[in-house]
């Protein structure tokens, strides 16, 4: 009891004295990383959507995000998501008249370009349009398995599952629908690229007239999937919406 408190009397001057002079206290696994820390309060800020509009990942956050990627956690956290959309697709019993429908966006949700980004530094460079244009007509993009997974389940059961994209369809429709089937997304209802009316719009904006049109044709949208929070915003949203995790690139 006493050593116990003797502990807490020495926490409590450590913390007392580190606001007072500016140097850092100790933790009992010895000194806090404060880049590490810093970047994992950056990236829970990002996905929260409390951090907005940021052009580039900070740059001494490239390990880091680095780390997320390729580490493992990544990996683990889509897959609780994924569980979790599971948990609730399983509590729906689909109409007989096909109008049950899920929206997937396409680009790190369906399949990754985390290779390409790797190339940028993981988001720390700036947007290149013209680069990622040049990586996406390779039309080399892995599947993200459990987000596969999931859309297999979600034909097998009955929905009618939508894709949404921003790519631009005059340039890059043809090479993403061949990347998909590639990877194993057979059996969607309708792929969705943006069109000329829609160039220059925002993704709020483009995918919100999207789904309206949908509900429009009678569908009811369960879920809406994307990595981005403007997937995820905006009208006719859905029954719900889950945001699967992205700290490379913010699109507004």
């Amino acid at each position: 009891m006493v050593h116990r408190l003797r502990e807490m009397l020495l926490f409590l001057f450590l913390a007392i004295f580190s606001k007072a002079t500016g140097v850092k206290a100790y933790s009992r696994g010895g000194v806090i990383q404060e880049s590490a820390a810093y970047c994992l309060s950056w990236r829970l800020a990002v996905e929260t959507n409390n951090v907005r509009a940021w052009r580039t990942v900070p740059s001494q956050c490239l390990r880091y995000v680095e780390a997320y990627m390729l580490g493992g956690q990544y990996e683990r956290d889509l897959n609780l998501i994924v569980d979790q959309i599971l948990s609730y697709v399983n509590g729906i019993v689909p109409s007989s008249d096909g109008m049950d429908a899920w929206i997937l966006d396409v680009d790190d949700t369906c399949i990754s370009n985390v290779f390409y980004y790797r190339g940028k530094r993981y988001g720390c460079d700036p947007y290149d349009p013209a680069g990622f244009r040049a990586w996406a007509l390779k039309g080399g993009c892995p599947a993200i398995p459990a987000v596969l997974g999931l859309f297999e389940y979600l034909v097998q059961s009955g929905f009618k599952v939508f894709l949404v994209t921003g790519r631009d369809q005059e340039t890059l429709g043809q090479v993403t629908i061949d990347n998909l089937h590639n990877q194993g997304f057979i059996g969607y209802e309708r792929i969705i690229l943006r069109t000329a009316e829609f160039i220059g719009q925002s993704a709020v904006a483009y995918k919100s007239e999207i789904r309206r049109q949908l509900e429009k044709e009678g569908y009811r949208i369960w879920g809406n999937v994307g990595d981005q929070w403007s997937d995820l915003q905006g009208e006719c949203l859905g029954n719900r919406t889950f945001k699967l995790p992205n700290p490379m690139y913010f699109v507004p």
